[in-house]
């Protein structure tokens, strides 16, 4: 996934925050409990609604016009201002792709499309990817909308990406629940199309033999890039769907000793007055990480009520957003704009170029508007004031689809440009919020649900079942 390679190249370069710091703000910080209940009796007003309808129409949007036009998939950005990279212009990005198929039965769910033509455009989606270069099952990060090729990431990024396939399969296993039991042959044909692919993904092969998956893969470079994925960031879904695959499936020694790091995941730290649950500080050096992490593994994965025996996901995600709240509306720093209606901290653009943005040394003062809208199912009553603030008070800096990328009140800053990675979570997640429909579709899905219980998660999905 681009965002986390991004920051964690920028994390290696920055100073940690020591444990004095911690502790200096721990007793500072507000450490009430966080009024749960308030949240759960929280009803958005006719005009927080009408609110939500625009967000997620012009951020779906980005995936129906915005799309690129040989595979129907997701353009990896969208500058309004035509300021691109060079050769630029055509590539598909696979993890933003997930997200936007996601997107697209938003658009049907709330009336912008009809199922008819979400089908056809996943019909388009799914014979391109069909014939797209794929590395033991493993789509790139990037390839090229004209032919299907691989265009490198980066100088040894030029083979499979098996977190940016996760969430490709996401998007995918999501929309072949909606799809089962509709009679055309179509829609079957799809269906059956999806589940092959998902089967053809050799999630086995990435962990090189050892008790853990790594990211990337290249027939030109091997295993050079050497990116073992474990301890908490945004790739759950890839250990679930590893765990799940019917054909090339996972150990559970592979998510205990891997991706827990024999436990060590379950050491949280306190930060605001809230536990993190699980261990941000080794990726990071910093309590928590950005904000992406609550959202790219749960566009699918319902963390509500989702625990295994390492945490309650419902509440690593509830109190990481709640800690940026708090942290925004401390201000350390002092930035221009942070409060309550003004908060949230992800990787985005920045002044910088592409920055990790999260509490701590890398703050930069850019307010990612993805951070606290798609955290809407976590936070509701803080992601609503943050979305009246946009289009109320900051309309500006939203454009044909939607807010724009990031911005900076305090260096007057903001370029007319989008991220799929950042667009995409947020019309799925407002859902979720509002319906719970991708959670629900996701969910039911066999494969996942086995991968879960595989793993040892709890699940009131899974409980359904039993």
């Amino acid at each position: 996934m681009r965002l986390i390679i991004a920051f964690l190249t920028v994390a290696s370069l920055l100073v940690g925050c020591d444990s004095s710091k911690k502790s200096d703000k721990n007793e500072v910080a507000n450490t009430a409990t966080p009024d749960t209940a308030a949240t759960e009796t929280f009803e958005p007003s006719r005009a927080d609604i009408a609110l939500m309808d625009t967000l997620q129409k012009q951020t779906f949007d980005y995936f129906w016009e915005g799309a690129q036009p040989n595979s129907g998939l997701a353009a990896e950005r969208i500058h309004l201002n035509n300021i691109y990279p060079s050769n630029d212009k055509h590539i598909v990005t696979t993890g933003g792709s997930g997200f936007g198929l996601m997107a697209i039965l938003v658009g049907v769910k709330r009336g912008y499309i009809t199922k008819e033509q979400a089908l056809d455009r996943y019909v388009q989606a799914v014979d391109f990817l069909k014939k797209a270069d794929r590395f033991h099952g493993a789509w790139p990060h990037w390839m090229d909308d004209n032919t299907g090729k691989v265009k490198p990431f980066s100088k040894y990024d030029d083979g499979g990406d098996l977190v940016e396939t996760a969430f490709l399969i996401q998007g995918l296993l999501t929309v072949a629940e909606y799809y089962k039991g509709d009679p055309s042959e179509e829609a079957k044909k799809l269906v059956a199309d999806i589940q092959k692919l998902y089967e053809e993904v050799e999630w086995d092969w990435y962990t090189k033999g050892e008790n853990v998956l790594y990211w990337h893969w290249s027939p030109n470079v091997g295993w050079k890039m050497n990116f073992p994925v474990g301890g908490y960031n945004e790739c759950l879904v890839m250990y679930v769907l590893a765990a799940a695959s019917p054909t090339h499936s996972i150990s559970k020694e592979v998510y205990e000793q891997g991706w827990a790091k024999d436990g060590a995941i379950s050491k949280d730290t306190t930060y605001y007055g809230l536990s993190t649950v699980l261990d941000h500080y080794e990726h990071n050096n910093d309590p928590v990480g950005p904000l992406f992490w609550a959202h790219y593994s749960y566009l699918g994965l319902n963390p509500k009520g989702l625990e295994d025996q390492y945490g309650d996901y419902w509440r690593l995600n509830r109190n990481h957003a709640l800690i940026q709240y708090r942290y925004c509306v401390d201000n350390p720093k002092r930035f221009k704009g942070y409060g309550e209606n003004c908060w949230g901290l992800t990787s985005s653009y920045s002044m910088r170029g592409y920055a990790g943005h999260h509490p701590g040394k890398s703050d930069l003062g850019v307010i990612s508007p993805t951070a606290a809208l798609s955290s809407m199912p976590y936070t509701p009553i803080e992601s609503i004031q943050f979305l009246r603030y946009m289009y109320r008070e900051q309309d500006s800096l939203i454009g044909k689809y939607g807010p724009y990328d990031a911005f900076s009140l305090e260096e007057e800053w903001y370029l007319p440009r989008y991220l799929a990675i950042d667009q995409g979570p947020i019309p799925v997640m407002v859902e979720n919020y509002r319906s719970g429909l991708l959670w629900d579709l996701f969910m039911k899905n066999e494969d996942v649900n086995n991968g879960l219980v595989k793993l040892g998660f709890k699940s009131p999905y899974l409980d359904k079942k039993s």
